[in-house]
């Protein structure tokens, strides 16, 4: 492999998890997944979106602030489950608009995420997976997490057309799309066959 830090992006439930674990499989990646189980403030959060919004996203940004140096300091090629662009420019975003996030504490989020953001270097690829909604509430229902169950569709609306946009206007890397609606590339051969004749391409 040429290329040494893969990031995988995409909404809650596009299928960012299983795509990291393949590419760990098939590639020799050593992976990096999102904090789910340990942000102490998503439970209350997704409880209460206004009352722990900033705090639950100053969690987010500090976790992946270290997982960002973590993989810049591994000697193998890594692969991110999220970045931090997306936990700014999508989730925090989107609160603040929602106003979740007030104007005061998004200005103190926002010089803190562009003050990490200029330190770290950009992906050399980026996976971008996309799903409809009713694709990503089908997901969610699946794998269970107690917490996400009570995820309101407007919000999962919102993230999807935020990260169409950010998709559109990404130009830090290389960008490689998939659509992950019809595709299983955990059980299904031809989608399997599929997925890594484009992914070869892409990482060599």
């Amino acid at each position: 492999m040429t290329k040494r830090y893969v990031a995988v992006a995409g909404t809650i439930g596009a299928g960012k998890t299983s795509l990291v674990r393949w590419l760990e499989k098939r590639y020799g990646l050593r992976p990096f997944f999102e904090p789910h189980e340990h942000n102490p403030y998503l439970e209350d959060f997704y409880a209460d979106m206004k009352r722990w919004a900033f705090q639950s996203q100053l969690f987010f940004l500090a976790h992946k602030l270290e997982l960002h140096q973590q993989l810049l300091a591994s000697k193998a090629p890594a692969v991110i489950d999220r970045t931090i662009y997306e936990d700014a420019e999508i989730f925090a975003k989107n609160l603040h608009r929602e106003r979740a996030i007030d104007k005061r504490d998004w200005q103190v989020y926002q010089r803190l995420y562009e003050g990490i953001a200029r330190s770290l270097p950009p992906p050399d690829v980026l996976i971008a997976l996309t799903c409809t909604v009713k694709t990503a509430k089908k997901r969610i229902r699946a794998r269970a997490r107690a917490m996400e169950q009570s995820i309101p569709d407007a919000y999962l609306k919102r993230l999807h057309k935020l990260y169409a946009d950010w998709f559109e206007s990404y130009d830090l890397s290389p960008i490689v799309r998939i659509r992950t609606d019809d595709m299983d590339y955990v059980e299904n051969l031809i989608d399997l066959i599929d997925l890594q004749r484009t992914l070869d391409a892409a990482l060599r």
